[in-house]
């Protein structure tokens, strides 16, 4: 990265100097290269190390960088895309599909999911557990809840515990007729569970997409899916249909 003028610049030094920074990500730079340190960054660009941060600050709000712990500052790869449309549709699990299954025990799932799922509230069901990954680092978090009605076929046997019982519970779904899928989309912030398999502060503001999959006239599974909201990126397919909703308001409800 060369050196700019930042005196005579009308717009804030920090907006400028983000943009060329920017500029140089795309031609000096791969995904996963650490960044020079803020004080030779600063030198080399004649800013305050203030001024520095903000850009650099901002181009991690934008999806550029990454800061990761024990690291440093890194170029970011390339937003993932989230379909959020219904267009396409499949079961998890299916072929194409991103997720990395690695645990799954049986559980009471939230309030709303019991809903969704039309469960009793003390009623547990499979619990999967999903990552997915890209260029090598976590990107989401995904639990999707799946009743046990809707895989009668499962034994104990087949599938013990963990991801054994992840795949064999994603193979049973496979044998159920999918009638329809919808999707949600709202924004919110990272709980520490999340938050720590996405390599995140608690609080981070995260993208959370949830999905019910219909089948026979029920809802035979619901996942939730926690996107960092500095890596993915929206797509709404040919059909563009998508439900907003507000957190806020959500809770109210429930």
């Amino acid at each position: 990265m060369g050196t700019t003028q930042l005196e005579s610049v009308p717009e804030p030094k920090y907006w400028h100097l983000k943009n060329v920074i920017g500029e140089a990500l795309d031609s000096d730079f791969s995904v996963g290269e650490v960044l020079p340190n803020e004080r030779d960054l600063a030198a080399r660009f004649g800013v305050a190390r203030a001024t520095l941060r903000q850009a650099l600050e901002q181009l991690e709000l934008e999806g550029r960088l990454q800061r990761r712990r024990g690291v440093g500052t890194t170029v970011a790869p390339p937003r993932v895309g989230v379909d959020v449309s219904t267009g396409r549709q499949a079961w998890p699990g299916a072929a194409q599909d991103a997720w990395q299954s690695f645990d799954c025990a049986k559980a009471i799932p939230p309030a709303a999911v019991a809903r969704m799922l039309g469960t009793g509230t003390e009623d547990q069901t499979y619990a999967l557990r999903r990552l997915r990954v890209s260029h090598g680092h976590p990107v989401a978090a995904e639990l999707l809840y799946v009743p046990v009605a809707s895989v009668p076929d499962l034994s104990a046997i087949d599938a013990p515990s963990g991801p054994s019982r992840a795949r064999a519970v994603l193979r049973e779904l496979q044998r159920l007729d999918l009638d329809g899928q919808d999707r949600s989309v709202e924004l919110g912030s990272a709980r520490a569970d999340d938050a720590k398999e996405l390599d995140r502060l608690p609080g981070a503001p995260v993208l959370v997409v949830t999905t019910r999959y219909l089948s026979q006239g029920r809802t035979a599974a619901v996942t939730v899916a926690t996107y960092r909201a500095d890596t993915c990126r929206l797509t709404f397919g040919d059909t563009g249909d998508v439900e907003i909703s507000h957190p806020v308001e959500e809770r109210r409800a429930s």
